[in-house]
């Protein structure tokens, strides 16, 4: 019964560690915070909603455009929500912030697990930024200053597409992607193929190697990146980041780390989307707009 199941964690503790929500017990608070300011944003600024990246009716993405006109930096951002919960439309408040001091913010959607697997929801995000490359500038976007960034499981997804080869498989420059911030990410799957997580993502050992940004060959020198976590969360986070900045790190190009004090899982997006913070000062330095 307490036998260890994935490093010195039997199979309760890392359940919990884990289980971001039963740490938090106000989130429901806090999606509805995001709701209301998304929809605020969508009144504020200029923007494109649910434009099609692919033929699936949830391959759409959500285009905030520079106030300025551009041609202007590109931010992607995904979002969380163990690859099974969320939408773009909860996280439509964090292009305000960009948006105002000159980005472009682009914001997908992708399938949900258990309808779509792992395989299928990253290649869904890699054909959206492959979209986004191809067609940004047509909307105030720079296709030469692209960055990604991801929330949780959205840090997982920013973390593969670093893995990914765009010259090969999508005839995009090889260093498409200029930039990466990966937000409490989760770039090790194993632990979460070994923890209740899987239940709906149905990962198999293949699946979870396959998948795991930590794992992953690089096929080029990193771009700069910025890994941050918040101190409040739990252990597994922090390990996550750091294990993620070692393979950065040896690639190449070791990132900004960053601990955010005071915040847990979910408030750190707060520090994200906030100039004043270091962390949203960094992000703003990383796309040029410091």
């Amino acid at each position: 019964m307490n036998e260890f199941v994935y490093r010195d964690y039997t199979q309760a503790a890392l359940d919990a560690q884990y289980n971001a929500r039963s740490a938090v017990p106000a989130f429901d608070a806090f999606v509805k915070r995001w709701q209301s300011a998304s929809e605020q944003t969508v009144q504020d600024l200029p923007c494109t909603l649910d434009v099609p990246y692919g033929d699936d009716p949830v391959e759409v993405l959500d285009i905030f455009h520079p106030l300025g006109g551009g041609p202007a930096p590109i931010l992607m951002f995904f979002h969380g929500g163990y690859w099974r919960a969320g939408d773009k439309s909860w996280f439509r408040f964090l292009a305000k912030p960009f948006v105002e001091r000159g980005a472009a913010v682009v914001v997908p959607k992708y399938g949900l697990c258990p309808a779509f697997t792992m395989d299928a929801l990253v290649d869904q995000c890699r054909r959206a930024v492959t979209w986004t490359f191809r067609n940004a500038d047509a909307h105030g976007g720079d296709s030469a200053r692209l960055f990604v960034s991801g929330h949780s499981a959205g840090g997982h997804i920013a973390g593969m597409m670093l893995a990914t080869d765009w010259a090969t498989a999508y005839g995009l420059p090889a260093n498409a992607i200029k930039g990466a911030t990966g937000i409490s990410g989760l770039y090790d799957l194993e632990p979460i193929r070994l923890s209740q997580v899987n239940g709906p993502l149905q990962l198999s050992a293949e699946d979870a190697l396959r998948n795991s940004p930590a794992q992953q060959p690089l096929p080029t020198v990193p771009p700069p990146a910025i890994l941050a976590f918040g101190s409040l969360e739990s252990d597994e986070y922090g390990r996550q980041t750091a294990a993620y900045a070692d393979v950065l790190r040896h690639a190449g190009r070791a990132p900004v780390s960053l601990d955010i004090a005071g915040h847990h899982h979910f408030s750190i997006l707060e520090a994200f989307g906030n100039p004043q913070h270091r962390f949203g000062e960094a992000v703003l330095a990383q796309l040029g707009l410091a």
